[in-house]
């Protein structure tokens, strides 16, 4: 089953792991909620302490395997690629301990994605042993480790 606009307004767990929509682009809806992300990061960042900033983001995550769950129960794929919630989620995470330059931050999306499309070990595992809401929050998370790994990397080698 496609996703449509109708079917994300039916429900706010649709609306919430469609992405407020980014997950119903016809082509690479997982960037599209990336990027959407991106952009919403400095307004729901800036109001937040870092310990607050976190807190939430443990709610959204939680609130994700719900509404991933749901969702995925109605479109009957577990981890349907309109789900994106989970990348935006793990986005926000990255962008937390991102230095704050667009550079920077354009680095950390590109990262996120090449390791949440090629899925390497144990990322591969949790996307194909672990269902459900769980299972959908749990691999993009990984790919967010993975990316914070590579990004520290990064930073220590050219020192922003």
């Amino acid at each position: 089953m496609r996703p449509t606009f109708r079917l994300m307004l039916s429900h706010p767990a649709h609306l919430i792991s469609l992405g407020f929509g980014s997950g119903l682009s016809p082509k690479a809806p997982g960037t599209a909620g990336s990027l959407l992300a991106w952009l919403l990061y400095p307004l729901i960042r800036t109001p937040l302490s870092e310990i607050a900033f976190l807190i939430m983001l443990g709610a959204f995550f939680l609130a994700g395997i719900l509404a991933a769950e749901r969702t995925g129960r109605t479109l009957g794929v577990s981890d349907h690629g309109a789900i994106v919630w989970d990348e935006m989620v793990a986005v926000w995470l990255v962008l937390l301990f991102t230095p704050a330059t667009l550079l920077w931050q354009a680095c950390a999306i590109a990262l996120f994605r090449l390791f949440d499309i090629t899925k390497p070990q144990p990322i591969r595992w949790a996307d194909s042993r672990v269902k459900g809401g769980f299972g959908v929050m749990l691999d993009d998370l990984l790919a967010a480790g993975y990316t914070l790994l590579a990004l520290a990397i990064l930073v220590a080698l050219f020192k922003p």
